[in-house]
């Protein structure tokens, strides 16, 4: 399987038989693809996980600060 690969040197293997460029260019982007893959949904979730924080704190539903705006003065729930 393997009785026709040969290369002479490193240098011959890194030019690929002239093919250097062309190869190593895509096993560049797609390590590329596979970080962003991997990267892009965590940095999401962090960024959820803020916003929701944020949101919580805003409408006070942390640490028990709901407040009962909904009824009028003199009203009870």
């Amino acid at each position: 399987m393997f009785d026709g690969i040969v290369f002479a040197s490193f240098s011959e293997f890194v030019q690929m038989g002239r093919y250097g460029f062309h190869v190593w260019s895509v096993y560049a982007l797609f390590t590329i693809f596979i970080i962003a893959n991997l990267l892009v949904p965590h940095l999401q979730r962090k960024q959820f996980i803020r916003e929701q924080k944020s949101r919580a704190l805003r409408d006070g539903q942390i640490n028990g600060t709901a407040s009962s705006s909904s009824a009028a003065p003199g009203e009870s729930v």
